[in-house]
């Protein structure tokens, strides 16, 4: 028993945020295993990463190695997309209606027009091109930041970076099940003549269908929209480049600088290039706000705990 604790008490914040996590997929598929039609082999694949966390763990509890580490340290960068793939299967299936009008129609409240469409009458390809360019960037930026800390040797900085981000994400996740949503250039726009109303220089069109492809998207477009991955509400970008964004200025990260113009860029893209709605950016920066302050509280804690540095700024 002394042991399991000891080995217990090696698991980092973000270890254990990744394993309450998947404890609550696993729960969630169990619990709708009638609507949800991969349920075993989402469940196979919760209770790998389960027991992933736990191996990596054992192995630094028995004797630590740079290579056990730097794995146990940068997991999370594929942990992340792992685990978005995964509400592909389950969020239609369980939440079955989309909540598009409801946004839309705050937008209109709020804005008192489309914020997308309001944004198309600047639009040049230059533009396009550096926004796209820099959307395409969005998972680069919190790398950037852990690596640049980590590589000036602040390593307390750099696991927290990383928890804050995965919690980040883990906290937008739960409101894709919320209001679940395509976004706005499937329901305002024709997502078939987005190459054509928004033209690149170069690289857009490539960059565009590839992260089409990661947000399951085909060349089909709307005929196919119960095939899209659920990810509009909160705006996700918005909202780990935001927390990136403030870390980089708290723990007075190098490369600050650079993140704070291109986290603002990111952000406007994300209306500009019709992935989200208005309403959209401003529940990611709300939902930011939430993560930042708990991520803090539940970070301290855990490391209290196990009698590690707090993390103070």
């Amino acid at each position: 028993m002394k042991r399991l604790k000891e080995l217990l008490f090696k698991f980092t914040a973000t270890d254990v945020t990744a394993f309450i996590f998947y404890l609550l997929l696993i729960i969630t598929n169990l619990v709708f295993c009638g609507k949800v039609k991969y349920w075993p082999g989402l469940i196979a694949l919760e209770l790998c990463v389960i027991v992933f966390l736990w191996i990596t763990n054992y192995f630094l509890y028995n004797g630590n190695s740079r290579f056990t580490n730097l794995i146990h340290l940068w997991y999370p960068t594929v942990l992340i997309f792992i685990t978005y793939k995964q509400l592909y299967f389950m969020i239609k299936p369980i939440r079955v209606f989309d909540y598009d009008d409801l946004l839309i129609k705050i937008d209109r409240f709020i804005f008192q027009q489309d914020p997308t469409k309001a944004l198309y009458h600047i639009a040049n390809p230059l533009l396009t091109e550096i926004l796209q360019l820099v959307y395409f960037s969005f998972y680069l930026l919190p790398v950037f930041l852990g690596l640049f800390l980590y590589l000036e040797k602040k390593y307390l900085e750099t696991d927290y970076v990383m928890f804050s981000v995965v919690y980040g994400f883990f906290v937008s996740y739960v409101g894709y099940f919320l209001l679940p949503a395509i976004g706005p250039r499937f329901t305002l726009h024709d997502f078939s003549l987005m190459d054509a109303e928004l033209p690149g220089i170069f690289l857009t069109e490539p960059l565009r269908h590839f992260i089409n492809s990661g947000g399951s998207v085909t060349s089909m477009g709307q005929s196919l929209t119960d095939s899209f991955q659920r990810d509009v509400f909160p705006s996700g970008h918005t909202m780990i480049t935001l927390i990136v964004m403030y870390l980089a200025y708290k723990l007075k990260s190098s490369i600050r600088s650079a993140l704070f113009i291109m986290g603002t860029m990111l952000i406007f893209s994300t209306v500009y290039l019709r992935y989200h709605y208005g309403i959209d950016v401003i529940a990611g920066s709300l939902f930011a706000v939430f993560s930042v302050w708990s991520g803090k509280i539940l970070f301290n804690k855990w490391q209290k705990a196990c009698g590690r540095e707090l993390i103070k700024y």
